[in-house]
């Protein structure tokens, strides 16, 4: 049984009572068979905009593409989108329609959509409009794309990365066929803006059979991250039992669903294959590659077009990922630089890190755990870990004479003796140390 809340139940009605067909459609109905709460739900209609905004008089309109057949009603506080039935015409640009027809055939309507699971429709009454076997392909746990999959993805190239996305989220099967055009038509993806690659992406890393489509399908990544290509098939000489990119699979399924630590899983070893070296002790055969990973990280971020805050936390991540603590001024230090939330997901990177590399052995998280209790107590305590925590201020070294950039140098040589805690955090300790400082 579909439910459909009552919001849409009343605008179908209202299609319905105008004399119009409408049914809710693609993914909402997907979902529901899948026992999945849909993120939203659409509405398709012989309705043409101009009718379905006299329908809806009354209520809040949003032109959202009336020439693409479009408009948002909102009703009791939820946006719904109404679309009238179409053909699409030509994609000239791997993407949109240069043209759409106005249809009063939902049988047109769902002949335009991507796959097969996203062609289905169903009324208010709960009767099921399947065309093209979605509904099979359900059961089977299949993507196929609907009628001709070159001509699908030729129409838009982002459905590639779609279908992909798809088999990670759902974990299903790519049907052979549009499994074939899925290869041969990938560098399309060009096409795309990197926007709309990146949330797919995200999407896909967070999804439950992420491990065997990045395995299976790492060209289709490739094309919008070509870092990764030095990684998929890097020998590391026996030094480990999976391949990096295998291990890099396995750290980003084993990841929490957090797309800030899948993203870092992801690259978190992208400069490995550049800081390979045989001459160095096992251990230290990739040195530097965590800062030179961040470096390379960072470009990659700002190319896909990711929110600053994004940015910093996964470069952070990678550049202190295979950072050794063995004291507890170690983990002063670096609650210092990174934050107790960065902290905690450092730790987790660690950990995921680790495991990866060490079939599962737990032996190896144990100096995590205790730097993640030391840490713990450390914050519980407040420790000093910042400037602003120091028991003196700028102010106060200015009484005592100090001006201009030799206050900030000060403050900054104080916190790195209290975080090695040469130094007591007090004020009387503190005035003692700047004034030794004054006298030298």
């Amino acid at each position: 049984m579909i439910f459909i809340p009552k919001q849409v139940v009343t605008a179908l009605t209202m299609l319905s009572e105008a004399g119009f067909e409408s049914y809710i459609v693609g993914g909402c109905v997907r979902d529901q068979l899948l026992n999945r709460t849909p993120n939203d739900y659409d509405i398709t209609t012989n309705a043409l905009p101009e009718q379905t905004q006299e329908i809806f008089r009354e209520f809040k309109c949003i032109n959202v593409g009336a020439q693409h057949g479009t408009v948002a009603v909102i009703i009791d506080k939820m946006q719904i989108e109404i679309t009238t039935y179409r053909i699409d015409g030509e994609y000239n640009d791997n993407r949109h329609p240069d043209s759409v027809t106005f249809s009063s055939k939902i049988q047109d309507d769902l002949s335009r959509r991507d796959f097969t699971v996203n062609a289905m429709a169903c009324s208010k009454d709960g009767d099921i409009v399947d065309c093209f076997n979605g509904k099979s392909d359900l059961e089977n746990r299949i993507i196929r794309c609907v009628g001709e999959p070159d001509k699908r993805f030729g129409e838009d190239a982002l459905r590639i990365m779609r279908a992909v996305r798809f088999a990670s989220q759902l974990d299903f099967e790519i049907e052979p066929e549009t499994e074939k055009y899925l290869f041969s038509l990938k560098d399309t993806l060009k096409h795309i803006s990197a926007e709309r690659l990146r949330v797919e992406l995200d999407k896909l890393l967070c999804g439950k059979a992420v491990f065997r489509v990045l395995l299976k399908y790492h060209e289709i990544i490739e094309v919008f991250i070509p870092e990764i290509s030095r990684i998929i098939d890097f020998d590391r000489q026996g030094m480990h039992s999976h391949s990096l990119w295998e291990n890099t699979a396995g750290s980003v399924e084993k990841a929490p669903i957090n797309p800030v630590i899948r993203l870092t899983m992801l690259i978190h070893d992208i400069s490995e294959p550049e800081c390979f070296s045989t001459d160095k002790k096992q251990e230290d055969n990739f040195e530097n590659h965590q800062l030179l990973g961040a470096q390379t990280a960072e470009r990659i971020l700002k190319r896909l077009k990711y929110d600053n805050k994004t940015i910093k936390s996964v470069t952070t991540l990678i550049k202190y990922h295979h950072i050794k603590l063995k004291t507890r001024q170690d983990i002063k230090k670096l609650l210092s630089k990174t934050g107790p939330e960065m902290f905690r997901l450092l730790m987790d990177v660690q950990k995921i890190d680790m495991l990866s590399e060490n079939s599962g052995d737990s032996s190896y998280t144990n100096d995590i755990s205790w730097a993640e209790k030391t840490a713990e107590d450390i914050l519980n305590k407040h420790e000093c870990l910042s400037i602003k925590e120091l028991e003196i201020n700028g102010n106060q070294l200015m009484n005592e004479g100090y001006t201009g950039a030799a206050i900030g140098k000060l403050l900054n040589s104080m916190l790195e003796e209290v975080l090695e805690d040469r130094l007591e955090n007090s004020y009387d300790s503190l005035i003692e140390y700047a004034e030794k400082s004054k006298n030298h």
